[in-house]
């Protein structure tokens, strides 16, 4: 859930808004949430006793807790992608924009 979340809206996340930091921010909430209900779904069902439990029962998931980790890392990353894709669009807008409001002369 946590890895949907991320491929599904941090990268446009860093595109839509304008704000880095909001866009941190939303992505870390939408995270969290994904985070805490899909570790409770699985402890749940590691506490019932099935037949491959995700959690076994007396030791420490390290391993969860650096893949889940590392996909809040990449996230960032695509946040943060995302946001240098806009601001770097915004410029070739703005220098396109100011190319044709002088004739499409060019100045140095």
């Amino acid at each position: 859930m946590v890895a949907i979340i991320t491929a599904l809206g941090a990268f446009w996340l860093g595109c839509l808004l304008r704000s880095r930091l909001a866009a941190h921010l939303i992505y870390a909430v939408a995270y969290l949430w994904a985070f805490v209900f899909q570790t409770l779904y699985l402890l749940l069902a590691s506490l019932e006793g099935g037949s491959d439990p995700a959690f076994s029962p007396g030791t420490f998931p390290l391993e969860y807790g650096l893949v889940t980790l590392g996909v809040l890392v990449i996230g960032f990353a695509l946040v943060e992608a995302g946001h240098r894709l806009r601001t770097r669009l915004r410029h070739r807008r703005s220098l396109r924009a100011e190319g044709t409001a002088d004739g499409g002369l060019a100045t140095a």
